[in-house]
């Protein structure tokens, strides 16, 4: 359903951010390739750490941070 499509998940420092891991999750399960950007505050929340290990993709916190410009 998912196969081969690109999605950019974005995540902000609520609660919510806890479900953003089962959304990724299920969405790499289906095929799409999964890329994440959080806020600094959704890293109060969930970690980077997670959001790569869940899509196998980077991700990235912050766009005015330096890792967004790592690749």
């Amino acid at each position: 359903m998912m196969n081969g499509k690109n999605v950019v998940l974005g995540i902000t420092g609520g609660i919510a951010a806890y479900r953003a891991a089962q959304i990724a999750r299920e969405m790499t399960k289906r095929g799409a390739h999964v890329y994440c950007i959080l806020t600094r505050n959704a890293t109060n929340f969930i970690t980077q750490q997670t959001m790569e290990t869940l899509t196998g993709n980077p991700a990235v916190v912050d766009a005015n941070s330096p890792l967004a410009v790592r690749r």
